[in-house]
């Protein structure tokens, strides 16, 4: 075969390659279209979660205690996306923001949330050193806040109202709410009882939602019945380790999810729970 011809199998295939790529492109596009997709990652002792809206902006929230929520991202992206629209780090404890140092490194991230909650550890030092460092400016969320992934889908925020700097970390989680048509998660990061029960006395009937991400990974110093009777949602996702130390969730927890007619399901046996929405009901895939 003289060089002419080589050259012409070569673009011929390179051709049949592109359009083909281009084909799986748009069918890939068209299966996401008017959809919502939550996933709650699996990262072991720890939150992560993403979530993708139906015009393709992401937005994720914590990134769990390690790299492994590389792994996990890997899995429900596509292998070519290297850019995440909006991170958030609900509170600055290890095991919700030292995955997120990884990930500012791997992924082109354009806006970063956090709750202004103080925390003097070496991993919440370096995530927002990262962050300066890719030229991020932090932004401050307060309630009332609204974070527009676009495609018919925001998020609200509902907690903090007010200056959370010196107050235990958990305490100062960022609680949103997540909404597209008529479908809504809940998302509370480590919030203890006292702020569910505060929310429920501020907000009410507005915080009714399909699913919720259990506080503190299914601990009884959060999930106060009263709150989760108001959220009323048919789902309950722990987000825990296998075998945690913690003894996450605990029984107390899981009873009042049973008396409530909610069904959970915990990451630590079903690994990755990913979630897809129409705007009228949650699919889980």
């Amino acid at each position: 075969m003289n060089t002419i011809h080589r050259y012409s199998s070569v673009l011929i295939v390179a051709t049949f390659f592109s359009i083909n790529l281009f084909i799986w492109s748009a069918v890939f596009a068209d299966g996401k279209e008017g959809v919502l997709t939550v996933a709650f990652l699996d990262v072991g002792q720890g939150d992560a979660i993403f979530i993708e809206a139906p015009n393709g902006n992401q937005m994720l929230v914590d990134g769990g205690r390690n790299p492994a929520v590389l792994r996990e991202l890997g899995e429900v992206m596509s292998f070519s996306d290297r850019t995440i629209d909006v991170v958030v780090a609900t509170h600055p404890d290890k095991d919700h923001i030292s995955g997120l140092i990884d990930v500012f490194r791997r992924y082109d991230i354009n806006t970063f949330l956090y709750s202004g909650v103080m925390h003097d550890t070496g991993e919440y030092r370096t995530l927002l050193n990262t962050v300066s460092e890719e030229g991020i400016a932090p932004t401050l969320v307060r309630r009332g806040m609204r974070v527009v992934l676009g495609g018919g889908v925001f998020a609200e925020i509902l907690f903090p109202d007010r200056d959370v700097s010196h107050v235990e970390t958990n305490l100062g989680s960022i609680v949103l709410r997540v909404v597209y048509g008529e479908t809504e998660v809940m998302l509370t990061g480590d919030s203890p009882q006292s702020i569910e029960k505060y929310l429920v006395s501020i907000s009410g009937r507005k915080l009714e939602s399909d699913i919720l991400k259990a506080g503190h990974h299914g601990s009884k110093t959060s999930s106060a019945e009263s709150f989760v009777g108001l959220v009323n949602p048919e789902f309950a996702i722990i987000s825990a380790g296998k075998d945690n130390s913690y003894g996450h969730p605990h029984k107390e927890v899981m009873e009042i999810f049973e008396r409530l007619g909610i069904e959970t399901i915990n990451t630590a046996d079903a690994g990755t729970i990913i979630f897809t929405s129409d705007g009228t009901t949650f699919t889980q895939k």
